[in-house]
């Protein structure tokens, strides 16, 4: 993000009001729009020293300035200022789930086509939970492999344990238990990506991440509490992103197999199943993710009792602290 770039004043968060529901959808859709992979490393390193530029004068912000922000906070990571490794940036988010979700969500999957795809899915929130995750404590090779492999053997289990239920469910008509088979995808992605949140960044909650002075920037302390906030947020996240994505669709084509698709090859089944994943992907992005800012502001009074006295560099009391959520 923009806001790792070093300089003597602070850069205004966004062009729209943070604290407004809507003004976080805005600039999600703008952090979220796939067209900022086509910027180049040329491009980052202009952007850097225009927000750099910036920060170490007394100029007003620009429509060259809020475009260089746009490239670095939908590119660099909040803690470490570098580069989110491509395939993992929130820019890329909708593209990269898409091949997953379509597989997911096919219809009639036998067991080795569930067992692949929950795979696949997982490896993938494992790769993003990594990249876009707050750096104060980041895991090591042998806890991200435990982690990942806890996370894939949870969602194998859920999926292949509702698609064995589901055939079996008495008093059920069978149209409902094609729809409830339909569903079975988005109760398996749900909890085991409300577990994969927690493994990933479990070290946070027993460690603790940086809070920073929302003046100075500076770091003042480590909180738990603000971990707990922070990882059970991005939880509670992955569950909003997911319903629709994950709910809409089948839903829909289940509706459309009945009528205009009744009867259609397999293809046009797969070719509308990925037009609806897609069209509600980018629809519904930004409105998910702005649910939650990314930045979040607590008083000190919301956290541990022995940081309710934090004093910055400047000897100034800080009653507030900002902390990076993750993605």
């Amino acid at each position: 993000m923009a806001s790792s770039v070093p300089g003597n004043r602070p850069l205004p968060e966004s062009r729209y009001d943070l604290s407004t529901y809507m003004g976080r959808v805005r600039h999600c859709a703008e952090v979220s729009d796939p067209r900022m992979l086509f910027n180049t490393s040329k491009d980052i390193e202009l952007a850097r020293k225009l927000i750099g530029d910036y920060k170490n004068s007394d100029g007003p912000m620009t429509p060259e300035l809020w475009r260089a922000k746009r490239v670095l906070d939908s590119t660099l990571h909040p803690d470490t200022g570098l580069p989110v490794v491509l395939p993992f940036r929130m820019s890329s988010y909708v593209l990269s789930n898409l091949v997953v979700t379509v597989g997911m969500l096919t219809p009639g999957l036998g067991t080795a086509g569930t067992l692949f795809w929950q795979i696949a899915n997982q490896s993938l929130n494992v790769a993003v939970n990594t990249a876009n995750a707050n750096k104060s404590h980041p895991l090591s090779t042998q806890q991200l492999i435990t982690n990942y492999l806890l996370a894939v053997s949870g969602s194998c289990s859920v999926a292949l344990g509702l698609n064995a239920i589901v055939p079996r469910l008495k008093n059920v008509s069978a149209s409902t238990k094609t729809i409830l088979s339909r569903l079975v995808p988005f109760a398996a992605v749900v909890s085991a990506g409300i577990v994969n949140v927690f493994l990933m960044r479990g070290e946070e909650i027993r460690k603790g991440i940086t809070v920073h002075d929302p003046e100075t920037n500076e770091p003042v302390g480590t909180s738990k509490t603000a971990a707990k906030y922070a990882v059970g947020e991005t939880a509670l996240s992955r569950v909003i992103t997911a319903t629709p994505i994950m709910v809409f669709p089948p839903l829909i084509l289940y509706r459309l197999q009945r009528g205009i698709l009744r009867g259609k090859s397999n293809l046009a089944v797969t070719a509308a199943n990925l037009g609806l994943i897609t069209i509600t992907s980018f629809a519904v992005l930004p409105f998910a993710l702005g649910v939650f800012p990314t930045k979040r502001v607590k008083s000190t009074t919301q956290l541990e009792p022995e940081l309710s006295n934090l004093k910055n560099s400047k000897g100034t009391p800080v009653s507030e602290v900002w902390f990076n959520r993750g993605m």
